[in-house]
């Protein structure tokens, strides 16, 4: 590979292997014989809210990691009810039952615009044989995977509907204190309460000044008091 070009990718002027190699610790340790894989097969995708990136039940034939935006993890009660299980963000892996040769567990959702890298699972089983690294990081990536559904199960789905709905806007908290809602129906899928009460809840917040502000439902929250709220 000329070594301008290598130097392109490394500071992102060729966006998809870009991407790869800086938004995500799976390629982390490649070297420039590894990066010239990584040019061709990657797929650089970008979706809009209420996109599916895949289905639950699809065969699992690639790994993605999202650059930016926001996705929710949907699985379904036998009476049809979703239930959010997991949100992905900006570095976040999913897909990563294709490893072990199964079918997608979700329905993967675009809740806000996303940048989003589609890595085929060919070319991570040719990587894994190549760099030793590359399986390091994807071990990591699942233990974060059960720690992220950890934090689902014992923050956000126990508890008064109050001190649920005030750790979800914890985690939500991006720059300071600032966070973008969802419908109340996701809110309410995510915290494993009605929509009708998440709208309660989130009502109630505004009167009581932990969040602050309306448009387009971004918010400014009042940390202290969440975190008051959430302890409870």
């Amino acid at each position: 590979m000329d070594a301008r070009l290598f130097q392109n990718i490394l500071r992102g002027s060729v966006d998809c292997v870009s991407c790869a190699i800086r938004s995500t610790v799976l390629f982390a340790g490649l070297d420039e014989k590894d990066c010239e894989a990584l040019a061709k097969p990657i797929d650089d995708l970008v979706l809009q809210p209420q996109d599916f990136l895949y289905h639950s039940g699809n065969p699992a034939s690639s790994l993605f990691t999202v650059r930016s935006g926001l996705l929710k993890l949907v699985q379904y009660l036998p009476d049809g009810k979703q239930r959010i299980v997991r949100l992905l963000r900006a570095s976040d892996v999913t897909g990563l039952e294709a490893l072990l040769g199964q079918p997608y567990q979700h329905d993967a959702i675009v809740l806000q615009k996303a940048e989003i890298c589609r890595i085929p699972l060919e070319l991570i089983q040719q990587l894994e044989q190549r760099n030793p690294q590359v399986r390091k990081e994807l071990m990591s990536r699942w233990q974060r995977a059960l720690e992220e559904a950890d934090i689902w199960l014992t923050q956000l789905a126990t508890g008064s509907a109050r001190a649920r709905m005030a750790r979800l806007l914890l985690r939500l908290v991006e720059k300071g204190d600032r966070c973008n809602l969802f419908s109340r129906e996701d809110m309410g899928a995510m915290l494993g309460v009605t929509t009708e009460t998440a709208s309660r809840v989130i009502a109630e917040f505004r009167r009581g000044g932990a969040i602050h502000g309306e448009e387009n439902d971004a918010v400014q929250c009042d940390v202290a008091a969440l975190q008051v709220i959430a302890a409870d």
